[in-house]
């Protein structure tokens, strides 16, 4: 009876293997655990409106991670970031918020979660901010990270059109 038992534990050890080592294809999951996850081709999956139907799809973005594949985020890091991942868009638009960067910059986020971090490290980035430095300006005075972030030019307010009566300036040819 023993012998019985550890061969079906050693057959559903082998199947859960196999299973962990399957790729992710990004079409392929479930729409609860799509955003913030990585395909096995090293892209990240983003979770879109869908067209053809309601509610949303999973789909393969162009953005690739460079030293992660296979891998979804767990519900953890979710909760300690303080993503959402039912949002369908990603923008650096969060980092503005005081209550995000405040749990993005978390010992539990920062130092346990590479995956989202990453992710707000290029976004943080392509608004010409070092995350790292956002980072160390919101432990050390939160209400002067806004205005550091502001004042790089990271996030342009509106931008008006020109005057009534002015027309739009020439250019040299």
């Amino acid at each position: 009876m023993a012998s019985l038992k550890f061969l079906l534990f050693l057959f559903l050890s082998y199947l859960f293997l196999h299973a962990s080592l399957a790729e992710i294809t990004c079409e392929d999951l479930p729409t609860e655990v799509c955003a913030f996850s990585v395909a096995s081709s090293g892209k990240r999956c983003l979770l879109e409106t869908a067209v053809e139907k309601e509610g949303y799809q999973c789909r393969t973005s162009e953005v690739e991670v460079v030293s992660m594949a296979n891998y979804i985020e767990s519900d953890e890091c979710v909760s300690a970031c303080g993503v959402d991942r039912t949002s369908t868009g990603i923008s650096s638009d969060a980092l503005l918020q005081p209550q995000f960067t405040t749990k993005l910059c978390a010992p539990a986020c920062y130092q346990n979660c590479p995956n989202i971090v990453d992710l707000y490290f290029n976004l943080a980035a392509g608004e010409g901010v070092l995350l790292a430095d956002l980072c160390d300006a919101q432990r050390s005075n939160p209400r002067r990270t806004m205005i550091e972030l502001l004042s790089s030019g990271a996030v342009p307010g509106p931008v008006s059109g020109p005057f009534v009566g002015e027309g739009p300036a020439s250019a040299p040819l």
